[in-house]
């Protein structure tokens, strides 16, 4: 199975076999990721993870990234058709994706209660999802529970690159190309919200107070994104989170420290039918 079909939108998904005896793990990718981009360097660092912990695995791109179908591109009012806005992202994107799409998805790959793994975007997915529905346990890789100046900084200094020699094979627009059908509507629909003036109040901390599954949370000291206050804010609101800072790591661990994550991990998940 490479695609499955949510309200009338086909999405990108793909397989990690595995022991179906535990608990399978979801991975939920970043602003711009897909599910090509979960390889790193050679290294698809999904798999390398269900193999040490003896799991299968499910990725899929959301809509308008990767192989998945693209979000309509229309201008004029906000408005909804079943979980999809149509045109731009409004700041509610994440809560619909973790609410509303993800849900589905689950229950037409036969998932009952999965581990989420999210990484940026997909970590505070994980995390909304976890709040409102049951899961064995979430991992949370450099989460955004609020908005934070430096992130909106790189961001902006993104979309500069994005627009910067448009042509040039070694460009931000043409390295993303390789990994998306559509790559002008995959960054413009994550840029344009998250600069909006309307996701500045954006802050999920109060909701997420209800999570009571298991939660490690993973946040490089070197990331560009955001800061250790994402994870400190988190321990805040959620009794027992476990929180694992990386050396040497920018905005994607699994990139920068897939070994030391990897062991991380699957320490925190040998606790986890």
């Amino acid at each position: 199975m490479n695609r499955i079909v949510i309200s009338g939108v086909g999405l990108e998904v793909a397989h990690i076999p595995g022991s179906t005896n535990k608990s399978p793990l979801v991975f939920l990718h970043e602003g711009l990721g897909s599910v090509s981009l979960w390889q790193q360097r050679g290294r698809l660092w999904p798999a390398e993870l269900c193999a040490a912990t003896g799991r299968t695995g499910w990725i899929y791109s959301r809509r308008g990234y990767g192989q998945s179908d693209p979000v309509e591109d229309v201008r004029g009012p906000p408005r909804r058709s079943g979980p999809w806005h149509i045109g731009r992202h409004e700041p509610d994107y994440m809560h619909l994706e973790a609410n509303e799409v993800l849900p589905q998805v689950l229950q037409q790959l036969d998932i009952g209660r999965p581990v989420l793994v999210g990484h940026s975007d997909g970590a505070t997915i994980a995390l909304l999802h976890a709040a409102n529905h049951d899961v064995a346990g979430c991992v949370a890789l450099a989460p955004h529970v609020f908005v934070e100046e430096m992130s909106l900084k790189a961001i902006a200094q993104a979309k500069a690159l994005f627009q910067a020699a448009p042509q040039s094979a070694d460009g931000l627009r043409q390295r993303l190309a390789r990994h998306h059908r559509d790559v002008d509507n995959a960054f413009w629909q994550w840029n344009d919200v998250w600069l909006s003036e309307a996701f500045r109040t954006f802050d999920i901390r109060a909701e997420i107070r209800t999570i009571a599954s298991p939660l490690l949370m993973v946040q490089g000291l070197e990331d560009e994104y955001g800061s250790m206050e994402q994870l400190r804010s988190i321990e805040t609101v959620i009794a027992g989170a476990l929180r694992l800072e990386l050396a040497q790591c920018g905005h994607s661990p699994h990139r920068d420290q897939p070994d030391h994550l990897t062991e991380a991990v699957k320490s925190f998940l040998s606790r986890i039918v």
